[in-house]
C-alpha cells in the first residue's frame, strides 16, 4: 500500500478511534436528542443557515466515516427542520456521505482486494456494469441491509461514482421520508425499533421487490415485442420440447440431457454424427499424432538403450489407421445409440422458419416441419480460408479435407501457427514430409507465454519443421506443375515451393443457411447470445463453437448442460454459463496444457501474482521415461496458496492438468495438493513437487529460527 493510502487510512482510523474514545456516541442517542430538541429548534430559529450547514457537515462526516448515528441524525433533522426541509437536507447529506465512503473504500481497499481476488472481482465488475444500478437501487429500498456495508462493498466494484450517487439518493428517499417524518413526532418515539415496525419493514421489502417485479414485466414486454411479428404462428400445442440442430459435442450432449429428463427432443444432423471433433478434429488428429510420435521414438530408440531405426512410412496405411480409429469411436455418437437413449435423430438440413417451427429437409428427399417450444443451434465451426490471391488456383487442404490424403506430400506448407497448425506441422514432419510453417504473428501459439512459444518453436524445429514467424503470406502462384507461396517479412519477399498447402489459420462459426438471418438473430463471428446462451429470442439458444467464446470440444459439452436446462426450464429458472475454470491443451510433443491465467494474461489484466516453477527434468519418472523436459508453472495470489492459473509443458501435460482443474474449480490451494499422496514413481508427482516449491518459498523463517534454538537447547 502506498504512503498516501496508509496516511489516509491512519487518519480515518484515528477519527473513528477518537469518536469512541471521547464517547461522542452519547450525542447520537435517542435520549440526548429528545432532551436537546428544543434547544436545537431555538438555535435553528435564530441562525437557520448556519444550523443547516453544521448539521449537513456533521451528517456527511458521520456517514462518510461509517459511524453509528445516521438514523438518530435523520430523526433530529425531522425534529428541527420539519418534514420537507429535513428530507431535503438529509437526502443530500446522506447521499454525499455515502458516496464519500464508497470513494474512500475504493481508494484504500480496491487495489489490495483486486490483487487477491482479481478474477472474481472482474466477474463482479462485469455484472455491475450490466445491472449494478438496478441491484443498488433494490438494496437501498430495503433497510434490512446496513447502508454503510453497501457503501464499502460498492467501493470495491467499478461502479461510477455519479451512478452510485444518484441511485443512492433515489433509493434511500423512501426510507429518509419515513425517518424524517418520525422525527417530527420525536416526543412520542420511545425506541428506534418502534419506527421500523414489522408492518413497515414488510412494506419496505415489498417496495424492494418492486424493481424485481418491474424487471420481469419489462422482460415480458420485450419478449412480446421480439415475438410480435410471429404471434400468429405460435402454436397452441407443440410436437417437441426441444429441437437441436447439429450433432457435434454440444448438440449430442444437449439432446442427451433433454432425453434424460424425459423431454421429447429431436436432433438434426445434415452430415456426419459426432461433428468436427470425431470426424475431422480431435479424434483423427490424435490418432495421427500417436503414429508420428512412435516414428520419432523409433528414431530415438538409443534413448531407451535400443538400436535406432528409421521407420518405413506407409502413409496410406497410416491414414487408414486414422480412419479405423474414427470408425471404432463412431458407435459412441451413432444414430442407433442416441435413438436408444430416447432421442429422435433425423438426418437432414434444418432451417428455423420462425421461433417455434423448424423445417427439416430429409436426406432421403422428404420434408418435415416440427413445432417446438425451444431450439438449440449447435452447428459448430468450419476452417477459415483466408482471401489469399491464387489460393484457389493452387488448391489447398484444411483440417476437414486433410484426412482424405493417401500420399504423403514431399513438401507441405502450413499456414498458421496456432494449436492446429503446430500439431499437424510436427506430425507430418515426423512422418517424413519437408514442412514449412508460416505465421504472420511474431511467435507461435500467441496466447501462451513467450517461453512456451519459444519452446514450441524449438521442438518443432528439432523435428525438421522450418518455422517462419513474422511472415505475411501475400499470394500463391503456379508455374506449370510447380506451386509457390510468396511471403513477406521486414520488407523482403520470399518465394517458397510446395506440393500441398494446409490452411490452419483458425475456424469460423457455421451460421449461414439455418434461418438465423431471416429471424433477425444477430450474427457476427458467432451467434450472439446472452450469459444464458439465449439469442434475442429466449427460446432459441446456441451452444458450442457456433456460440463461442471458446472453440473447444469440452467447452461445447459444458455449454450443452446450460443450453438444455435453460431451453427446457428457463421460464422458471435460468443458469449463467460458468467459464471460470476452462482447461485446454495443445498436443504437440511435448504437450502444452493450461488452465486459468498465464503470466501474459495476468499482466494484461493487471492482476498481481506469484510464480512457482518446477522443472520436470528433476522428476524421477520423467527421467526413467527419457522424457525429462518441460515444467510446471503455477500462478498464485501473492502470499497465498490460491491458484490463479497453471501452465504445464511436458509429456502427458493434458493429463497432469486435471488435478489443478479440480483444485481451482473447488477452491483448493497448493497446500491441499501438497498434502495429497501421489503414487511413486509417476508423472503426477510433478504437481506435488510444484506445490512443495511454493511451500519452500513461504517457509515461516522466524518460527524456524526459534525451532533451531530449541533443538540447540535440546542438545545441551
Amino acid at each position: 500500500m502506498n504512503p498516501r493510502k496508509l496516511l489516509l487510512l491512519a487518519v480515518l482510523m484515528a477519527l473513528v478511534a477518537a469518536f469512541f474514545a471521547l464517547d461522542l456516541g452519547r450525542y447520537f442517542s435517542l435520549e440526548y436528542i429528545r432532551g436537546a430538541r428544543e434547544d436545537f429548534a431555538a438555535l435553528y430559529q435564530a441562525h437557520p443557515l448556519q444550523v443547516i450547514g453544521a448539521f449537513f457537515g456533521i451528517y456527511v462526516a458521520v456517514t462518510a466515516l461509517s459511524l453509528p448515528g445516521a438514523a438518530i441524525l435523520t430523526l433530529l433533522g425531522g425534529a428541527i427542520f420539519g418534514l420537507w426541509v429535513g428530507t431535503l437536507v438529509v437526502s443530500f447529506a446522506s447521499s454525499l456521505g455515502a458516496t464519500l465512503a464508497m470513494l474512500v473504500s475504493r481508494y484504500v481497499l480496491r487495489d489490495a482486494v483486486k490483487s487477491k481476488f482479481g478474477t472474481r472481482l472482474a466477474d463482479i465488475d462485469r455484472g455491475i456494469e450490466r445491472e449494478g444500478a438496478f441491484y443498488l437501487f433494490t438494496l437501498r429500498l430495503v433497510p434490512v441491509f446496513p447502508f454503510f456495508v453497501i457503501n464499502l462493498l460498492m467501493g470495491l466494484t467499478s461502479m461510477k461514482a455519479a451512478t452510485f450517487y444518484w441511485v443512492s439518493q433515489l433509493g434511500m428517499l423512501a426510507g429518509t421520508l419515513v425517518y424524517v417524518n418520525a422525527g417530527t413526532q420525536l416526543a412520542q418515539i420511545r425506541s428506534l425499533q418502534g419506527i421500523l415496525s414489522p408492518g413497515l419493514i414488510g412494506s419496505f421489502v415489498l417496495l424492494g421487490l418492486f424493481p424485481l417485479v418491474a424487471k420481469k414485466l419489462v422482460e415480458a414486454v420485450q419478449r412480446r415485442k421480439v415475438y410480435a411479428r410471429w404471434a400468429d404462428r405460435k402454436p397452441k400445442t407443440y410436437d417437441r420440447n426441444l429441437v437441436v440442430i447439429g450433432a457435434g459435442a454440444a448438440g449430442l450432449v444437449t439432446s442427451y440431457i433433454a432425453a434424460v429428463v424425459k423431454a421429447k427432443v429431436t436432433l438434426v444432423e445434415m452430415h456426419r454424427m459426432g461433428g468436427d471433433c470425431l470426424n475431422y478434429g480431435c479424434v483423427p488428429s490424435k490418432a495421427l499424432i500417436k503414429t508420428a510420435t512412435l516414428a520419432r521414438q523409433m528414431r530415438d530408440a538409443a534413448d531407451y538403450g535400443l538400436q535406432p531405426t528409421e521407420p518405413r512410412i506407409d502413409f496410406a496405411q497410416v491414414m487408414e489407421r486414422v480412419a479405423k480409429v474414427i470408425r471404432d469411436i463412431e458407435p459412441h455418437d451413432s444414430i442407433e445409440r442416441y435413438t436408444a437413449l430416447g432421442v429422435d435423430v433425423v438426418q437432414g438440413r434444418a432451417t428455423i422458419v420462425d421461433p417455434w417451427h423448424v423445417k427439416i429437409e430429409r436426406e432421403n428427399g422428404g420434408e418435415q416441419v416440427l413445432s417446438t417450444r425451444s431450439i438449440v443451434v449447435a452447428t459448430g465451426a468450419a476452417p477459415f480460408v483466408p482471401p489469399l490471391p491464387g489460393l484457389q488456383e493452387v488448391g489447398f487442404l484444411t483440417s476437414d479435407t486433410l484426412w482424405g490424403l493417401r500420399e504423403l506430400p514431399a513438401r507441405l506448407m502450413v499456414l498458421g501457427g496456432g494449436p492446429i497448425g503446430c500439431e499437424l506441422a510436427q506430425s507430418f514432419a515426423r512422418l517424413g514430409a519437408q514442412v514449412t510453417q508460416v505465421e504472420m504473428a511474431p511467435r507461435l501459439m500467441l496466447r501462451e507465454d513467450e517461453e512456451v512459444s519459444a519452446y514450441a518453436r524449438r521442438v518443432l524445429e528439432a523435428d525438421g519443421v522450418t518455422v517462419l514467424t513474422g511472415h505475411k503470406a501475400l499470394r500463391c502462384e503456379k508455374e506449370g506443375e510447380q506451386q509457390f507461396i510468396v511471403v513477406e517479412a521486414g520488407g523482403q519477399t520470399r518465394r517458397i515451393a510446395f506440393d500441398q498447402l494446409l490452411c490452419a489459420v483458425g475456424r469460423v462459426a457455421r451460421v449461414q443457411g439455418f434461418g438465423l438471418e431471416e429471424l433477425g438473430i444477430p450474427v457476427n463471428r458467432t451467434v450472439q447470445t446472452n450469459e444464458y446462451l439465449q439469442t434475442v429470442y429466449p427460446n432459441i439458444l446456441a451452444a458450442g463453437d457456433v456460440a463461442g467464446p471458446y472453440q473447444l470440444t469440452h467447452v461445447g459439452a459444458h455449454q450443452a448442460w446450460y443450453a438444455a436446462v435453460n431451453g427446457l426450464f428457463g421460464a422458471f429458472r435460468k443458469f449463467k454459463v460458468d467459464y471460470s475454470v476452462i482447461p485446454w491443451c495443445t498436443f504437440i510433443d511435448p504437450e502444452v496444457a493450461r488452465v486459468g491465467l498465464n503470466e501474459q494474461e495476468a499482466k494484461e489484466k493487471g492482476i498481481a501474482y506469484e510464480v512457482t516453477r518446477y522443472g520436470i527434468d528433476d522428476l524421477d519418472r520423467a527421467i526413467a521415461d527419457s522424457a525429462a523436459h518441460g515444467w510446471v508453472k503455477v500462478l498464485t495470489v501473492p502470499g497465498k496458496d490460491r491458484i490463479l492459473g497453471v501452465t504445464i509443458v511436458g509429456a502427458h501435460a493434458g493429463e497432469l492438468l486435471a488435478e489443478y482443474v479440480l483444485a481451482m474449480k473447488h477452491g483448493l490451494g497448493l497446500n491441499k495438493i501438497l498434502g495429497t499422496i501421489h503414487t511413486y514413481p509417476t508423472l503426477a508427482e510433478a504437481n506435488k513437487y510444484a506445490a512443495g516449491e511454493w511451500k519452500r518459498a513461504h517457509q515461516p523463517h522466524g518460527l524456524l529460527r526459534w525451532v533451531q534454538r530449541f533443538h540447540d537447547w535440546q542438545r545441551g
